[in-house]
């Protein structure tokens, strides 16, 4: 009997419900909190041990601006055909021949024009202020010519060597011309803005045979700013064509359609030049 109550405690002091808990924990592991702690940074040395994938840096970058150079000009001096440009409305051409009149032929022709052509010169009106044009000019053809708010009368009756002149162009181009716009630039300081010859009584892509006699003058054309580009002439291409005693030049296609043109003032001294322009105009289209 005392054999069996020593049993009973024994078994009680191992059976006990703290021990059987604490038997349980130790067997286990998993309900004690020190070991899941322990657990914890384990796993944690395990993990930090591991390499860890390196993450994409970003870094600020300024945008960078849109570098806009001028285009240097093209300088057009040798006799030629020369498409200046191609666009949806057509191709730009010129056609450049100098010495069209010999050096001889053209000075006796320059002192007949600059004598016996009625020049003069014409005032325009511009927000109630009047200025005079910087050259000297005439008309010549069947039917009004109107430009920049002035209007040149028709005048039938041609000079008999501007008549030979227009003979000769026409023979050349194959093109046939009933009007002619005079230009004389009496120096340097005389002048034509920029410009383009698309009055309505010219029809769409006229032919313009430009025919100088005199001074040197620069002859410059630019490009036209394409809907949307806010009139900015800044970075369109240009062209300059110094146009020589005798020289004629011919622009035709898209050419007054897609570019202006002009003849600046200079500054250095210079000669008189005298510029004859033959054209067609067409009067039913005057008024369109």
């Amino acid at each position: 009997m005392e054999d069996k109550r020593q049993r009973a405690r024994v078994q009680g002091g191992w059976a006990g419900p703290a021990n059987i808990r604490k038997a349980s924990h130790a067997a286990s592991g998993a309900s004690n909190p020190s070991n899941q702690v322990n657990s914890s940074i384990a796993q944690f040395q395990v993990r930090s041990q591991k390499p860890v994938p390196s993450e994409r840096q970003f870094a600020f970058q300024a945008p960078e601006e849109v570098v806009q150079k001028v285009p240097e000009p093209i300088i057009i001096e040798k006799q030629g055909q020369y498409e200046i440009s191609t666009l949806p409305s057509g191709v730009s051409r010129l056609h450049l021949v100098p010495g069209f009149i010999n050096s001889k032929e053209a000075d006796w022709m320059f002192e007949q024009l600059l004598q016996e052509v009625p020049w003069k010169q014409r005032t325009h009106v511009r927000q109630d202020l009047s200025y005079e044009e910087p050259r000297l000019t005439a008309w010549y053809g069947e039917i009004p010519y109107a430009y920049s708010r002035l209007t040149l009368e028709p005048n039938s009756n041609w000079h008999l060597l501007l008549t030979m002149l227009k003979d000769r162009i026409e023979e050349v181009t194959k093109h046939t011309f009933n009007s002619l716009l005079c230009n004389l630039y009496r120096n340097e300081k005389d002048s034509v803005d920029w410009h383009s010859d698309d009055e309505p009584a010219l029809g769409r892509n006229p032919v313009i045979a430009s025919l100088s006699f005199g001074a040197t003058r620069m002859f410059e054309m630019r490009k036209k700013p394409l809907p949307g580009e806010n009139e900015d002439y800044t970075y369109m291409q240009r062209v300059r064509v110094p146009l020589d005693h005798g020289t004629l030049l011919i622009m035709e296609g898209a050419t007054q359609e897609d570019w202006q043109h002009r003849v600046p003032k200079e500054y250095h001294s210079r000669e008189a030049r005298i510029n004859l322009t033959f054209r067609t105009m067409y009067p039913d289209l005057e008024a369109v």
